[in-house]
C-alpha cells in the first residue's frame, strides 16, 4: 500500500451477515447446518457419477464439473466465518481479503459458464439429437470446462491487482461476512472510477453465459413445442427443469446483488449473498438428484455398495 497505508499490517473487519450478535448467532448454526450438507451432496454427486458408467456422459460430466466447483465456492467464505464466529474475532489481514475475493470472483465465474456449458449440451440433445455425440464429443466437453475456469480467472485477476493498489485509510469495516469487491471498493480512499468501469466489464462478462442459457433455451422450447407428442414434451421439459432451477436461484440472486449502483451497497444486502454463496451450492446436488431417476439410482446403487463392501 501507498504512504500511510501498509498492506503488511492492514486487517479488515468483517461485520458479518447482519452485524447483530444475536443474529450472527443464527447464521452461524445456519452455516454449520449447511456447509457440511454442500460438502456431502456434492461429493455424492461426483462419485456416483464416476462410480456408474451409465453416468458417463456430457450431461453429467458437466455436472460432477459444477459440483467440483461448488464445494470451492462455498469452502473460500464458509469455514472462514464459522472459524470468525468461534474464535471471537472479525479480523481477516489484507492479503486473505484479497485471497477470498479473488477465489470468490473466479469460482463465481466458473460456476455461470458452466452452467451456460450444460444448457447448450441440452440444446444440443434436444434440437440435434443425431449428431449429439458428435458435437458433445469428450474433447469439447473438457474444452468447455477447461475454458470455463480460464475465463473465470481472466475475470478475476484484474480485480484483484486493481483492489490491491488501493489505498484504505479510514473505515476498515467490510460490511459482509467476506471479502466482496463492492463493499472494499467503498471503504478506499483512491480514486475508484476505474476500478468501477472494470466491475462494469467484469458484469458484461460474466453476463455472457446467462445470454447463452436464454439462446439456448429459446431453442430448446421451439423445438419441443413441435414435438407432436405430449409425452416427449413433458420429457425434454423434466431434462431442462432442475437446471433452469439451478440457474434461476444462481442468477437471479447474483443479480439482485451486483447488478446496480456501487452507492446502494450496504449491509442488509448481505443476507443476499448467503443464498449464493451458502444455499445454492447445497440446493444444487438435491434438485438435480430428486428430479433424476439415472442420479437416483446412481446414488442408491452407491450407498448400497458401500453398505454391502
Amino acid at each position: 500500500m501507498r504512504e500511510d497505508n501498509q498492506s503488511s499490517t492492514l486487517d479488515f473487519i468483517l461485520l458479518g451477515v447482519s452485524g447483530q450478535q444475536e443474529e450472527e448467532d443464527v447464521f452461524f448454526i445456519l452455516f454449520l447446518f449447511i456447509y457440511p450438507i454442500t460438502l456431502i451432496g456434492n461429493l455424492l454427486i461426483i462419485l456416483a457419477i464416476r462410480c456408474d458408467v451409465r453416468l458417463h456422459n456430457p450431461m453429467y460430466f458437466l455436472l460432477a464439473s459444477l459440483s467440483f466447483v461448488d464445494i470451492f465456492f462455498s469452502s473460500v467464505t464458509i469455514p472462514k466465518a464459522l472459524a470468525n464466529h468461534l474464535l471471537g474475532t472479525r479480523a481477516i489481514s489484507f492479503g486473505g481479503c484479497l485471497t477470498q475475493m479473488c477465489f470468490m470472483l473466479a469460482l463465481g465465474n466458473t460456476d455461470s459458464y458452466i452452467l451456460a456449458a450444460m444448457a447448450y449440451d441440452r440444446a444440443v440433445a434436444i434440437t440435434r439429437p443425431l449428431h449429439y455425440t458428435t458435437i458433445m464429443s469428450p474433447r469439447t466437453c473438457v474444452l468447455l470446462v477447461i475454458g470455463s475456469w480460464v475465463i473465470g480467472n481472466a475475470n478475476a485477476f484484474p480485480h484483484t491487482l486493481l483492489t490491491a493498489s488501493l489505498s484504505f485509510c479510514g473505515n476498515q469495516e467490510v460490511a459482509n461476512f467476506y471479502c466482496d469487491i463492492a463493499s472494499l471498493l467503498k471503504l478506499s480512499c483512491s480514486d475508484t472510477h476505474f476500478n468501477v468501469k472494470m466491475i462494469y466489464l467484469g458484469a458484461a462478462v460474466f453476463s455472457v453465459p446467462l445470454l447463452c442459457i436464454i439462446i439456448s433455451y429459446v431453442q430448446v422450447f421451439s423445438t419441443v413445442l413441435r414435438v407432436p407428442s405430449t409425452k416427449g414434451v413433458l420429457k425434454a421439459f423434466s431434462t431442462c427443469g432442475s437446471h433452469l432451477t439451478v440457474v434461476s436461484l444462481y442468477y437471479g440472486t447474483v443479480m439482485g446483488m451486483y447488478f446496480r449502483p456501487l452507492t446502494s451497497y450496504s449491509l442488509k444486502d448481505a443476507v443476499i449473498t448467503v443464498m449464493y454463496i451458502a444455499v445454492t451450492p447445497m440446493l444444487n446436488p438435491f434438485i438435480y438428484s430428486l428430479r433424476n431417476r439415472d442420479m437416483k439410482a446412481a446414488l442408491g446403487k452407491l450407498f448400497s455398495r458401500r453398505i454391502f463392501s
